[in-house]
């Protein structure tokens, strides 16, 4: 049976034993059996709650409490038991005093949300905070003698929530605004400081190479350095001094968290709620996107109020991860600025530039045009026929020069915001037909039908008359090229918001895909069948940027197959009266003009236009009389001026305005040779010799490139084909006269029948070599003669697999389907000679085309190499042996010069890639010359 005495603490717990046997005769309370009824009854009421629960009972507030109080005050349960709250929580008693004394005098309960109190109940003095109620207890005749509370711990909701709020300020103070690392360290830095109680103090280091830089630091009262003086400024990760490494900054530095004690001896800094000394901090790394190697280091201290516990810890990991995440996001912008500037500036060093050469180039012009013209209008001394159709030519290309340049002024003029719209109150309908009746004639030329419709408007419009004749020829002059049937539709119209130009063809239309991009500069869409290849590509971007200019805005619809239309708008509110600037403008229509001018080389008659020889001007007894050259170019000019050169040599010359034409006029009658252009519409020129090279009836014909396209890269593209030569605009008329006479000689040098006893020569013997300056032919000529099948092989190189066949394999079996070699000057052109002859040597073998056009392009650049490293040469030529069979093929070129360093405007860099990617090279370089050895497989 239950003692009387204690049955009042049955079902309490732990607690309720442990009140069951303390020995309450020597508390203030006395015995239980003297208890008075409400005593009772609260105390029971108390054991028996699962919340947190708090009896203080008489003048000495005595402490009777359950399980759930028992774990919130820690060390000082259960000595806490019937004594003296005063003394238990003497540390927050200055708290906790006026809220018990309150509802004990007033009879009233009070309620206080997150309290924050002093403990001291893990061996530390603890910051917490409780939600607490306290209301009166009375004894049985109704006094009031005690206080019933009701608490629970809010501790880690508001330290929660306060960390919360660090990391927030810290996500808005990294947000990309500032300009710098530094500067985003420094806005960090500040959001940290607002939040003590969690962060004492902080630093940033951001990794510089070796070194480790501190940007930023906080920490101490307003404008105490004290921090600033103990942590290290700059510290040298190869060899960190003592106090870097007494904070763990090397450590941190390699990516390890670092806790570091004693804090006080070297920072003596008050920190937390009560101001107790900080003895503890953490270094930790910075991660950055290379793991190995962290962005820098976050030196920060620990509160002294509250544990480092794994919450404590997990706030820091994420408070590293967001100052990591802004310092990086900094880093990246600041790059990103750094490259927009230098791009930005480069863009103002091309527009300027622009800007300079375009006037620059006004000079000339007007040099060029103004005697051009006062030629062509001389009445006291007219020109000849042949002199006045050569000076119109010139005046017509200088006229077209003065345009683009034109054009790349006002361009580069927009792009640097330097450009103004001269406005003018002006008859906008009339100068829109006016400028579209100019194109007229060209579009009628073209089998087209131009419709205009530009009714007067209801009030003049205020705009820059230059700009707006721009705009209109652009979209004419791109309506025309693009459209090959049908019509082109000029309207202007206008509403109470605004007027509007329209033009509309029936062309080709527009991809969807390419109509984002069609008014970016220098865009052009790929492969669209237009009447010529030739532009810049700032047509519709200088439409866009001069509407802009004008306060309008240009729009396009189009589908693939129908058509196009383009509308310039341009809103009443932008059509502002204005004060004209000057006199108004003169030259209208000039751009017009043109533009028409220019066109009209696209329309000029293409079909199969034949220019017989000049018969006075072939040179007597030359071989080459009559030969025929099929000339393939999109320009008009071109095409007259050189029919007009080529058939002053003698020779019959067939032109055609694209490569599709050539190749139906090389099936039909077969030319002596091609002279192409590259960019042509319908198939441009690189894509005409693929075709010729591919078919086994014209893979013979010679074929020499002519481009604007310079640079090597262009040359390899065209050689690599197949083609014979490669000549870049503006040449020479001598030197193509010459390139093309030395074209033809070794093609009918290499179809002529071989003798078949000629001189042999080997690697050490040459054949015999006409050095007498005076018998030299007017062209570099080919000597073509067979060599024996005998040949020295080379010794096999060290280590070469089994299964391979040997540099000895292939000279064994070399030789057995083909041996031949030839002798040709030691100049650039014989490179183009060469690979005429060996396709021709090649072409009774059963040889890949892909594996031949290879074999030709490294031979290329082994005779280009000997041309251009032979130094003195003791013989002034480059021999080439071609030696086939068994499936395998080795080409020999051997010089006669000491060997010297090319010099850099002539390296390509690509001769040992070239050589190397066909096959096996060797170089064998002595006194006498330097010998170069490719071998492969022909297939």
């Amino acid at each position: 049976m239950i003692r009387p005495s204690t049955d009042l603490f049955t079902d309490g717990g732990d607690t309720g034993r442990l009140m069951a046997e303390l020995d309450w005769t020597a508390s203030p309370l006395g015995p239980v059996t003297g208890w008075p009824q409400s005593l009772r009854a609260a105390v029971r009421m108390v054991l028996s709650s699962r919340y947190p629960m708090l009896l203080l009972w008489g003048d000495r507030f005595s402490q009777l409490y359950n399980d759930a109080y028992s774990a919130l005050i820690g060390d000082k349960h259960p000595g806490a038991l019937g004594d003296d709250v005063r003394v238990t929580l003497a540390e927050g008693w200055d708290v906790l005093a006026p809220l018990i004394q309150q509802a004990m005098a007033t009879g009233v309960a009070s309620w206080a949300p997150a309290l924050r109190l002093l403990l001291e109940r893990a061996g530390y003095r603890e910051e917490a905070y409780f939600s607490v109620s306290h209301a009166p207890a009375r004894d049985d005749e109704g006094r009031t003698v005690g206080v019933l509370t009701v608490c629970s711990e809010v501790t880690q909701q508001v330290v929660g929530e306060r960390r919360l709020r660090l990391l927030r300020d810290l996500a808005v103070r990294g947000d990309g605004r500032t300009v710098d690392v530094d500067a985003t360290g420094a806005r960090l830095i500040d959001a940290i400081e607002a939040h003590p109680l969690d962060v004492p103090f902080a630093a940033i280091y951001l990794r510089d190479g070796t070194l480790l830089r501190r940007v930023a630091w906080a920490g101490g009262a307003p404008g105490d350095a004290t921090v600033a003086r103990a942590l290290p400024e700059v510290t040298e990760l190869t060899d960190p001094s003592t106090a870097a490494r007494a904070w763990g900054l090397p450590a941190a530095a390699e990516g390890r968290p670092t806790e570091v004690t004693d804090v006080g001896d070297r920072l003596p800094l008050p920190a937390g709620p009560w101001k107790d000394p900080v003895d503890t901090a953490l270094a930790l790394p910075l991660p950055s996107a290379a793991e190995a190697q962290p962005l820098g280091v976050l030196l920060v201290g620990v509160s002294p109020s509250r544990g480092l516990d794994e919450a404590y810890r997990s706030f820091y990991h994420l408070l590293t991860q967001q100052v990591s995440v802004a310092l990086r996001n900094a880093r990246a912008y600041e790059e990103e600025r750094r490259r927009a500037e230098a791009l930005a500036e480069l863009d103002r060093v091309k527009t300027g530039f622009f800007t300079n050469v375009s006037h620059e180039f006004r000079t000339p012009l007007t040099l060029m045009l103004g005697p051009l013209a006062d030629a062509l209008t001389d009445a006291t001394a007219p020109l000849a026929p042949v002199q006045r159709e050569r000076v119109e030519t010139a005046w017509r290309n200088a006229t077209r020069l003065l345009t683009l340049v034109n054009s790349l002024l006002t361009f580069s003029s927009l792009e640097a915001g330097q450009a103004r719209s001269d406005a003018h109150p002006v008859d906008l309908a009339t100068l829109t037909a006016e400028l579209a009746g100019v194109f007229r004639a060209a579009i009628e030329r073209a089998g087209l039908t131009l419709e205009v419709d530009c009714p007067p408007l209801p009030r003049p419009v205020t705009v820059d008359p230059v700009n707006w004749e721009r705009i209109v020829t652009n979209l004419l002059s791109n309506a025309l090229k693009y459209t090959f049937i049908g019509r082109i539709r000029v309207a202007l119209e206008a509403d109470g918001e605004e007027v509007r130009l329209t033009v509309t063809d029936t062309g080709i239309g527009i991809a969807e895909q390419e109509v984002p991009k069609l008014f970016e500069r220098f865009h052009r869409v790929r492969s669209a069948l237009s009447r010529s290849h030739e532009g810049t590509g700032i047509g519709l971007a200088l439409v866009h940027e001069l509407a802009r200019l004008e306060g309008g805005e240009v729009r396009v619809t189009s589908r693939v197959g129908v058509g196009s239309t383009f509308t310039v708008a341009l809103p009443w509110t932008s059509a502002r009266p204005a004060v004209p600037t000057g006199s108004p403008p003169t030259g209208r229509g000039d751009a017009a003009r043109a533009a028409v001018q220019e066109a009209v080389t696209w329309l000029a008659d293409p079909g199969d236009g034949v220019s017989e020889p000049v018969p006075a001007s072939g040179s007597t007894g030359d071989e080459l009389t009559g030969a025929r050259i099929l000339v393939v170019d999109d320009n008009s000019d071109m095409r007259a001026y050189l029919s007009r050169l080529l058939t002053g040599q003698g020779w019959r010359v067939r032109t055609v305005t694209d490569g599709r034409q050539a190749l139906d006029a090389v099936h039909r009658d077969p030319p002596d040779l091609v002279l192409t252009d590259v960019m042509m519409p319908v198939l441009d020129g690189f894509e005409l010799v693929r075709r010729l090279r591919a078919d086994p009836a014209t893979r013979a014909l010679p074929v020499l490139v002519l481009s604007a396209r310079a640079g090597g890269d262009a040359s390899v593209a065209g050689l690599s084909l197949g083609a014979d030569d490669y000549l870049v605009k503006p040449f020479a008329a001598a030197e193509l006269i010459a390139r093309i006479r030395a074209v033809i000689r070794r093609s009918r040098a290499s179809a002529a029948p071989r003798p078949d006893a000629a001189p042999a020569w080997s690697d050490d013997i040459p054949p015999a070599f006409d050095a007498n300056p005076a018998a030299a032919r007017p062209a570099p000529a080919t000597t073509v003669a067979p060599i024996p099948t005998a040949v020295e092989p080379a010794a096999d190189p060290p280590g070469h697999p089994a299964d391979t066949p040997t540099r000895s394999a292939i000279a064994e079996a070399v030789g057995d389907a083909l041996d031949i070699g030839w002798t040709y000057p030691s100049a650039p052109a014989s490179a183009a000679a060469m690979r005429r002859d060996v396709r021709l040597a090649l072409s009774g073998l059963d040889v890949d085309p892909d594996v031949q056009e290879d074999l030709l392009l490294a031979a290329s650049e082994a005779v280009n190499n000997a041309v251009e490293h032979a130094q003195r040469p003791s013989r002034p030529e480059v021999r080439v042996r071609l030696q086939a069979g068994g499936g395998l093929v080795r080409i020999s070129v051997r010089d006669f010069g000491t060997w010297r360093d090319r010099r850099p405007a002539m390296d390509r860099g690509r001769g040992a890639l070239l050589m190397n990617a066909y096959g096996d090279v060797r170089l064998v370089s002595t006194s006498e010359g330097t010998t170069v050895t490719i071998e492969g497989r022909l297939a």
